[in-house]
């Protein structure tokens, strides 16, 4: 091999031709025929917005590297790619982009704009997800949009329809005001706000006096059902069971007790509305109460709040405040801080209304789902408890209905005469109520039938995927179910991971997956999170534009599973610099390298013997730190290995080797390929576009390296002896290495003698030929015990700063017998006498400052040095 060959710095440009490389041979591709272990990764499914951000990079590296890695240990690897088309995501940009809202256009065409841009948008995640060298098997892709996923989809409807899974009933549930749809209580997002407590009087009707309320929301004064107090609160005893007027409306609503009420908050008399929050919701169902509804659909006031109907909720809380004060009702205000919840994808504050909605009894599966999700191996471990905390404190069923248009459609019609559910039957899968008929009567005999225009939540496409990666419910499914691995974030416990656990549970009676491996979100320099509105936003095209995408991958695996990550151009600028220096390496160590390296040491060299046991314990290091998903320690094992250890150490020790013809020759070259090769195996599911260009260079083949091509450890090559030996050597040499620096002495000249002081002699012998020629050193010796020195002085300088005030009118004469004399003669007599006479005067140790050599026995001057790690001593002469 000829360095010529090979670019002088390291270019990142070249991964683009790597990936089309791997994608034409099908590098990736799932075999699925039982001839090795399967490994199946339920891949997330993102929505398609048309960029990758980063936390799709952290997530995605994560998943590559696991894939990577197994794939490398000779596991058959389904690493599929889908896209959750569905949802108010696509629907709200589709709404932004036209400037519509949904219900402008005819539902036909709303989702083909829909569909367009979506993939519009998945093409364009294709080629950004190609450019970062996951290694996805693209011909496992799924679209949730598509017929085949809507079936499979609506098949789970009716399989858990059939199990009394799913209902439709009249419930309270979460209203997105501007999408106007509902939404399932994990997908509201809570939000710290102050706002008005607003303390407000409402008359007793007998006319004993007022109860003053506390209340955020006066808005809903017209949808007040009833007023509650504690039971045991002595301020309002009288009052229980009587009766109050609402302000403005001037209707009269009881006084009830509840022991739920908190005394301490307000003036302990609260208001039950229909609905303001969840409390409201458990009173007006415990105590029986009237439903008001006072808000639309669209957030507007409804007729029951009279003349403010049609105002805004924002507006109208505005224009009561001013009517309660103009009449005396409202007493004062204050601040008080509240958790508002939000919509999850367009941050309204959400309503609770009460809708005819479908639903997945939650409920009747809580003890399994948690049951499950402990059998399964989470990293890190404490992420489990998010699930169970989440799982055991529902106690609304999850809505899974959507007044939407672009999502997966519900499979029913109603029976014009006797209003009964009607279901496709699983043939006519899928099936769109709006446009399909059944293919049979009702049970009835009708032929009539309305359509349910509602639409699936997203979550019911995206909490099947290990099914769907599987192709249920096709033959052969089962041998793909189910996945091992969930890889996905924190924020999506409650959602994604409690969905499919539920659902996949409920469908086949096993849980979906083995392990789950959680991450973070990414955070900016800034240290919030990454969002537009702060505008500390990386868009990993930069990184890869300038670095490269495998120096992206190293700073997104320096990292912890379950922990968020801060991004630093620091951390990416270090991994590239980390790659060059590799480069570097590698291209000086080529033009060694030909066609007659040696399969095998002839000889026992111990720096050889030392780097290849570092080279082994390092590969049971990293070996282990992926078998935990730790990718941190893995990483930072092979920083210090190659950084150090390799590249300092090793190749410096070496290199006067390479130079000549002999075994020791052939050795050093064994030794140097063994290692590139070993570390970019261990480099490649971090690193794939660096370990296949070097390892292509190196005469290796592509698909080998990344199937089948993680280094075996060879345990006999690791030795604690060796290592130890080896590091007194390393020692030694970086220490006269940096002696010749710090004298300005070129490494290539020559010191005369090095004498080496050390109680380990013999094993510091071992390593001799290599400490004398990498130094250049022409005698050298080892030996026990301390060097035989001492002090010669060749410099003595008067202190005029003493010897003047001194001696004034005698000072000359001191001076000048100082110039004029052996320094060793005046130190002789001064460590004597304690004094040196000069005529009549003396001076003393005190006037004086000294320069001196350290000689060695045999009278030759001498450095000594003691090495950083060990206590060594080394004698050097120049």
């Amino acid at each position: 091999m000829s360095s010529n060959e090979i670019p002088k710095d390291y270019d990142h440009t070249t991964e683009e031709e790597l990936q089309t490389l791997w994608q034409n041979d099908n590098t990736y591709r799932f075999i699925g025929d039982g001839t090795r272990p399967t490994y199946i990764i339920d891949t997330p499914p993102p929505y398609p917005t048309g960029k990758l951000h980063m936390g799709h990079v952290l997530n995605w590296v994560y998943m590559d590297i696991i894939a990577r890695y197994k794939r490398m240990n000779n596991f058959d690897v389904l690493f599929p790619q889908g896209w959750d088309c569905h949802g108010l995501p696509t629907e709200v940009k589709v709404e932004e982009i036209h400037e519509i809202k949904k219900n402008d256009v005819p539902r036909e065409t709303f989702r083909e704009y829909c569909i367009d841009l979506t993939h519009e948008n998945i093409e364009k995640m294709r080629k950004q997800m190609k450019s970062m060298g996951y290694s996805q098997d693209w011909s496992h892709e799924y679209i949730t949009m598509l017929p085949e996923n809507k079936k499979r989809t609506q098949l789970s409807f009716l399989k858990l329809y059939d199990e009394d899974m799913i209902y439709r009933d009249i419930h309270p549930i979460n209203w997105c005001p501007r999408c106007e749809t509902a939404i399932a209580f994990a997908e509201v997002e809570y939000k710290d706000n102050t706002t008005k407590l607003n303390y407000v009087n409402f008359p007793a009707s007998d006319g004993s006096g007022n109860a003053t309320i506390a209340t955020t929301r006066p808005e809903l004064l017209c949808a007040c059902v009833a007023v509650v107090v504690h039971p045991d609160d002595e301020r309002y005893s009288q009052l229980h069971g009587k009766t109050v007027t609402l302000p403005i409306y001037n209707r009269e609503v009881t006084i009830i007790t509840d022991e739920s009420v908190d005394p301490e908050y307000g003036t302990g008399v609260v208001m039950i509305c229909t609905f303001g929050d969840k409390t409201d919701v458990e009173w007006v169902t415990r105590y029986d109460l009237d439903v008001i509804d006072a808000i639309s659909e669209n957030g507007l006031m409804l007729e029951v709040a009279g003349k403010y109907e049609g105002m805004a909720i924002k507006e109208c809380r505005k224009a009561i405040i001013e009517d309660l004060k103009d009449e005396g009702f409202l007493i004062k205000q204050e601040d008080v801080d509240q958790n508002v919840g939000l919509c999850w994808r367009c941050k309204t504050p959400i309503e609770i209304m009460t809708k005819k909605q479908w639903f997945v009894a939650v409920n009747k599966v809580q003890e399994d789902i948690v049951e499950q999700a402990k059998s399964m191996r989470w990293i890190p471990g404490h992420m489990y408890q998010r699930l169970e905390n989440w799982a055991t404190s529902m106690d609304w069923d999850w809505c899974i209905s959507r007044q939407r248009i672009f999502a997966t459609p519900i499979p029913v019609w109603y029976c014009d005469d006797c209003n009964e559910v009607v279901l496709p039957s699983i043939e006519q899968l899928p099936v769109d109520p709006t446009i399909d008929k059944p293919d049979h009567a009702c049970t009835c005999g009708c032929n009539s039938f309305t359509a349910e225009e509602d639409v699936l939540d997203t979550w019911m496409d995206s909490s099947i995927t290990p099914l769907t990666v599987a192709d249920w419910p096709n033959p052969g499914w089962e041998k793909v179910y189910p996945s091992t691995l969930r890889p996905q974030g924190h924020d999506i416990i409650r959602t994604w991971a409690f969905y499919t656990i539920m659902r996949c549970y409920a469908l086949t009676g096993e849980k979906p997956f083995d392990e789950l491996v959680i991450n973070g979100m990414v955070f900016g320099e800034d240290g919030h999170k990454m969002s537009k509105s702060l505008g500390n936003v990386i868009a990993p095209e930069e990184v890869i534009t300038e670095y490269g995408a495998d120096a992206l991958r190293l700073w997104s695996a320096n990292s912890v599973p379950g922990s968020d990550v801060p991004f630093g151009w620091k951390d990416i600028k270090h991994a590239y610099k980390f790659l060059r220096k590799f480069w570097n390496a590698f291209r000086f160590i080529s033009m060694h390298l030909d066609e007659n390296v040696p399969e095998n040491l002839s000889e026992n060299n111990i720096i050889d013997q030392w780097i290849l046991s570092k080279l082994n314990r390092l590969n049971k290091v990293v070996t282990q730190a992926f078998e935990e998903y730790n990718f941190a320690n893995a990483e930072q094992a092979i920083y210090d290995f190659v950084w150090h250890d390799f590249c300092d150490e090793y190749i410096e020790a070496v290199k006067y080797r390479l130079y000549e013809d002999t075994t020791s020759t052939q050795d050093a070259k064994f030794t140097l390929k063994k290692v590139i090769e070993t570390v970019l195996a261990l480099m490649a599911p971090i690193t794939p576009f660096f370990a296949d260009q070097v390892s292509g260079y190196l005469g290796n083949n592509s698909f080998d390296l990344h199937n089948g091509g993680w280094p075996q450890v060879e345990e006999e090559l690791i030795s604690d002896d060796i290592e130890l030996i080896g590091s007194y050597a390393v020692d030694i040499i970086d220490e006269l290495r940096r002696y010749k620096s710090s004298h300005g002495i070129p490494l290539n000249q020559l010191l005369n003698t090095v004498n080496i002081y050390t109680e380990d002699v013999e094993k510091v012998n071992l390593t001799i030929d290599d400490i004398k020629n990498t130094n250049k050193v022409d005698n050298i010796t080892v030996q026990s015990g301390k060097p035989d020195l001492h002090e010669k002085v060749k410099l003595i300088e008067p202190v005029m700063s003493k010897i003047g005030p001194e001696f004034k009118q005698n000072a000359k004469k001191i001076i000048d017998f100082i110039a004029n004399t052996d320094p060793e003669i005046i130190m002789e007599e001064l460590n004597s006498t304690g004094e040196v006479k000069v005529d009549d005067v003396a001076f003393t140790k005190d006037h004086i400052t000294t320069e001196s050599d350290l000689v060695s026995k045999t009278g030759e001057v001498v450095d000594i040095i003691k090495t950083e790690n060990y206590d060594i001593l080394l004698e050097v002469q120049q």
